[in-house]
Formats: structure tokens, sequence, C-alpha cells
């Protein structure tokens, strides 16, 4: 009976699986608070981390379906956390790999020698799996900053022979009226903008002074808003959003990466 006991008294253990997603939910909710902390969107983290979108996200939400084998997730951690200025090498170490690494206490009872050598490994196959991360990454650095290089060298000798002309100050708003060559729209008739996605871009779009829609639109989104006295669309990625006005033909609201807001009137009584 004491035997009989004890045995009802133990408490199951969670399975790897179980462990591993419980680990990844608990640090994606921190690199995802330390993220909005410090005003970083998605995007941002992509171009310091050189790690695609989806991943990201999918460790922000804890979706181990969507990741890769363990030990890249580990050093898909670490990049994310470096980006966001935490020391990545600890804080992926906690997300767990093995069956060794989650129960300890169990390793109480072993050799120490046969307790050296699969750890030598285990840091052994870390070690070569970050040096190819690193590597990987310094490789793709240098490619983007060779073709960014010989892109700017033609400009920057043209710049070099032109005489430099006086800088403006940027107007932060753009208003443009309906022209009166426009001559579809009619008196009482409706205002239509209509964005295509180049690239995926924050986007807020006020009608008539009511916020229609405001958030991240993905690459290849097609929308279309409609007001009656004025439309404003702000976006903060102006060379990926292609607008256009009363179906007239679509241009790129700026330049890429910058923050731009457009208005559009109606065209007054007079």
């Amino acid at each position: 009976m004491k035997w009989l006991r004890k045995k009802n008294n133990h408490q199951p253990s969670l399975s790897l699986e179980q462990q591993r997603a419980e680990k990844l939910a608990e640090m994606g909710a921190q690199l995802w608070a330390l993220r909005q902390e410090q005003g970083l969107s998605l995007e941002q983290v992509v171009v310091l981390t050189r790690v695609p979108r989806r991943l990201l996200q999918a460790i922000e939400e804890g979706n181990l379906n969507d990741l890769p084998e363990p030990v890249y997730i580990q050093g898909l951690i670490r990049q994310f956390a470096d980006a966001l200025g935490l020391n990545g090498v600890e804080f992926s170490g906690t997300f767990p790999i093995s069956s060794a690494q989650l129960n300890p206490q169990g390793m109480r009872n072993i050799s120490r020698l046969d307790q050296l050598r699969p750890i030598h490994l285990y840091f052994l196959y870390i070690l070569l799996i970050v040096c190819s991360v690193n590597g990987l990454s310094q490789l793709l650095n240098n490619a983007v900053l060779q073709a960014s290089n010989s892109q700017n060298q033609p400009y920057l000798k043209q710049k070099s022979i032109d005489k430099p002309e006086p800088t403006k100050p940027k107007e932060s708003l753009k208003v443009q009226p309906v022209s009166d060559t426009l001559n579809s729209i009619q008196q009482g008739q409706t205002l239509q903008i209509g964005v295509t996605l180049k690239a995926s871009s924050w986007i807020r779009v006020v009608a008539d002074g009511k916020i229609e829609f405001e958030g991240i639109l993905p690459e290849g989104t097609h929308r279309i808003w409609k007001a009656q006295e004025q439309l404003t669309v702000k976006t903060d990625n102006a060379g990926g959003v292609l607008m256009s006005v009363n179906q007239e033909k679509a241009k790129e609201m700026g330049e890429p990466g910058k923050e731009e807001e457009v208005r559009i009137a109606a065209k007054p009584k007079f």
C-alpha cells in the first residue's frame, strides 16, 4: 500500500515537445513586449537580423509548428534578442533542445565521464551552428553593401559635377485638391482613393474626419476608400505604396522608407 501511495503522488512530467512550446511562448512574449517598448516594427527587425518576417512572427506568437528544427530555433531567438539589445547567447540558451537540458535532476546519478561527453558534443554542435549563421549573415551584409555602393557610385559622380541646390524644408503634408481637369468629377460625386502595396507598409486612412483603416497591409494588397469632402492617406513607406485618385494612373506616394501623408480635398463651391 505504501508503494501505491507513492506512485499516486507522482506528478506526470510534460513531454519535450510541450516544454519547448511553453518556453517558446514565454520567450516570444518577452521579445514582443521589448520590441513594442522600443517602438520597432517587425520589418525593422527583419532588416537588423536578416531573418524572414514569418519566422520572427512565429517566435513572437509561440507557434512552434511554423519554425524549423529546435537547434535552428535557438539560433533565430539569439539573433532576435541581439537585435533588441539583449544578450542573445544567454537568452536563447534557455530554450530546450534535448531532454538532458530539461531534466538536470535525472542526470545526478550519471557518472561525470558519461555526462561530459554529450555536453561537449552539444556545445560543439551549437558552436558550428552559430558560426554558420554568423558567417551567412556577414556574407549577406557584404553583398548588400557592395550592391548599394555600386548603385550609388554613378549618382555620386553626377552630384559632384552638378551645382549644389539649396535645400528646401520638407513639407509634412501634401494637399491636393481635385483639379479642373478631372471632368469626370461632378458636383456631389464622391472622392475615391485606391492604393496598391508594392511592399508591406503601415497605412492610416481618414475619410471625412473618420479613421477608416489603420494598420499594416501586406505586399500585393489593393484597397479602395471613398469620401464626400476629404480623404487623407498616411504611410511609413511612401515608396512601397502606389496611390490613384479617382481612378487616375497610380503613382508612388514618395520615397521608399520615408513617411508621407497625402490629403485629397474636393473642389470648393464658388
